[in-house]
């Protein structure tokens, strides 16, 4: 490394007054810094050590701020920001059917996904999130939004075994996700994952390929499960047997799995999952808006279950906001589990950021603060009159902020939103491309 007057020359040297790493647990560094070199971490040491070191060629003080690792929403379908509001208050099955999927048969394209992509990507990395985890149709074009306003991705190869304006049946589906995962392996902010929709929209064949495909390729693999009573009396009517046992039985249970919603479980069924090392990506503001449930967290976490949080799409939510689903879910465990320390603020953090990125196999990359990690990093104000006095800083990342109080976010040490703007894409281009598909759209 090049050395400048005895100091070791870096790209970036970020001081904060706070900065929670994640690793170790629990861990509140006071005026430390993180030095940054070739989108990587190189050193998180104080301030005073920093500056005896390192001779940064760009250097950001932080003076009021706290900095966290980039945070990872588990479970979205980004291009349905497009959607947002068009059919709220109803139940998931006539949502669904009634709504969604109509609007999806009629203006889901290339285009489509692309431009609510975008407009998705925005909005996520100015509430810091640095890496979303999609399930969608086309998505190339996803991956291309996400590229081009260089965040990192998880892109979903969704399958269905039904037809849509993307593919013809489930093969077709396969066919074109492996296509797009050839064209963009190289590609450092992307990563994939294999997307069965649901158990109630996958039959048997479909779940084989699924499974054999991620084996050979090492992906996990992205699927609802458990989200409503009604997909489990469906089931249970169906195939005699409940959703998880059914995918049991076909083998896709394992570390690879990534139960998005996982609302309704027994207690033998939480422990299937803990047996084979799934994970749960928690949506508590999703659940809620459709009236699905409250996810069985605090059962989850005492059998060592790995969680991440996820917002769900635009549609179903209506924010792609991971500091609110912090906060909810923080809440929603202490009245679960009876008790106001079944989860503390630490933990809720580590489910936000470190919990995404393990169940995406991206943790030795990403998720904390350590050396060698990706420089994916968030930074928040903390000097605003409503978040005065500050005790503990990570309780007011749980509790008190919101995403406004985000104001620089770095992925992979490239700075993406600067004093709280976005520094890729323009706002108001932005708004303009999703007034044009609202008048497409609108019933």
């Amino acid at each position: 490394m090049e050395m400048i007057s005895g100091l070791q020359a870096v790209d970036l040297l970020i001081e904060a007054r706070w900065l929670v790493p994640v690793e170790p647990v629990g861990a509140v560094l006071e005026n430390h810094a993180v030095a940054v070199n070739d989108g990587r971490i190189v050193a998180v040491l104080s301030q005073a050590e920093a500056a005896a070191r390192f001779s940064p060629r760009q250097r950001k003080r932080l003076d009021q701020h706290v900095l966290i690792p980039g945070l990872v929403n588990l479970h979205t379908h980004a291009a349905m920001t497009l959607l947002r509001g068009l059919a709220d208050d109803l139940p998931l099955m006539e949502w669904l059917h009634d709504h969604v999927w109509p609007a999806e048969a009629k203006h889901v394209c290339e285009q489509f996904v692309h431009d609510g992509s975008l407009l998705a990507c925005a909005e996520m990395l100015r509430g810091g999130i640095t890496c979303f985890n999609d399930m969608y149709f086309f998505p190339k074009a996803a991956a291309d939004a996400a590229l081009a306003s260089g965040m990192r991705a998880a892109i979903g190869l969704i399958t269905v075994d039904f037809p849509s304006n993307y593919a013809a049946d489930a093969d077709d589906y396969l066919a074109k996700g492996l296509a797009v995962r050839d064209e963009l392996l190289d590609e450092p902010l992307l990563s994939f994952c294999l997307a069965p929709h649901a158990p109630y929209t996958v039959g048997e064949r479909s779940f084989a390929k699924v499974l054999t495909l991620a084996e050979q390729i090492e992906v996990p693999i992205h699927l609802h499960l458990h989200e409503t009573v009604q997909e489990i009396d469906d089931s249970e009517q169906r195939f005699g047997m409940r959703p998880i046992e059914r995918i049991r039985r076909l083998g896709l249970l394992s570390p690879a799995l990534i139960a998005v919603h996982a609302v309704h479980l027994n207690a033998q069924e939480i422990e299937l999952l803990a047996e084979h090392g799934c994970s749960v990506a928690h949506c508590p503001s999703s659940n809620l808006k459709l009236a699905s449930g409250i996810a069985p967290i605090t059962q989850l976490l005492a059998q060592g279950i790995n969680i991440g949080l996820g917002t769900d799409g635009a549609a179903s939510n209506n924010r792609l906001d991971i500091f609110q689903e912090m906060r909810l879910a923080a809440l929603l465990a202490k009245e679960q589990g009876g008790r106001a320390d079944a989860i503390d603020a630490h933990r809720v953090l580590r489910m936000a950021t470190l919990g995404g990125a393990r169940a995406l196999g991206l943790d030795a990359d990403i998720g904390s603060i350590t050396t060698g990690k990706y420089a994916d990093l968030c930074a928040v104000r903390l000097d605003d009159i409503a978040l005065a006095p500050c005790y503990h800083p990570v309780s007011h990342l749980t509790y008190s902020l919101g995403r406004e109080h985000v104001s620089d976010v770095w992925v992979a040490g490239r700075i993406r939103v600067e004093n709280g703007q976005l520094v890729e894409n323009n706002e108001t281009g932005l708004i303009k491309l999703a007034l044009l598909w609202q008048n497409k759209i609108r019933p």
